[in-house]
This record gives structure tokens, C-alpha cells and sequence, in this order.
């Protein structure tokens, strides 16, 4: 599946320190995907921030159009419980 990044999304990934590699890794192996807003999806998954030296979440938000992934917006947050779903919740939502 191609990934298009939009120019929105590179500004707010260097704005927040955030590498490139890491946000199209956690596309390529999402530890989940989660329904949102707009008709997007949220890929996330957890890594050890290296500065902040603790565990962090990244969150890619994208659109998906056909066979292409649109990254509009990416963050990270050490707020993990609020947005990780347990397994149970998490495929009530698939």
C-alpha cells in the first residue's frame, strides 16, 4: 500500500521531534489500528522515547483512499492508557 505524507504531517513531526522512519514503521507494523473521526484511522504503537526515557505512544493519523494511506497529522503522547484500547474493546472495534 502506498503512504503519501502530507506536508502537514512532516511539519507537525519535526515541529515535535518526531522521525520519519518511526511514523512510516508504525504504519508498516501498527501494534493497533483504531476507528476515528472523519472516517480516519489512528495507527499506533508504543516505544521507549529516548530523550524522555520512558514509554511513549506514537499516533498516526490517516485517510485512507483506495489502495494509498494519506498521513494528515502525527503525535506522540506518554498518556498510553487513555488511548490504547485492551484487547476486548480493541476487536469490538474492528
Amino acid at each position: 500500500m502506498a503512504t503519501i505524507i502530507t506536508e502537514h504531517a512532516r511539519f507537525e513531526a519535526q515541529r515535535r521531534g518526531i522521525d520519519l522512519e518511526l511514523v512510516l514503521s508504525t504504519i508498516e507494523h501498527p501494534q493497533q489500528k483504531v476507528p476515528s473521526k472523519k472516517n480516519r484511522l489512528v495507527f499506533q504503537g508504543k516505544y521507549r522515547d529516548k530523550i524522555a526515557e520512558k514509554e511513549m505512544l506514537l499516533r498516526v493519523i490517516v485517510e485512507s483512499a483506495g489502495s494509498t494511506l494519506k498521513v494528515v497529522s502525527v503525535y506522540r503522547t506518554s498518556k498510553i492508557d487513555k488511548y490504547w484500547i485492551e484487547e476486548e474493546r480493541h476487536e469490538s472495534h474492528l
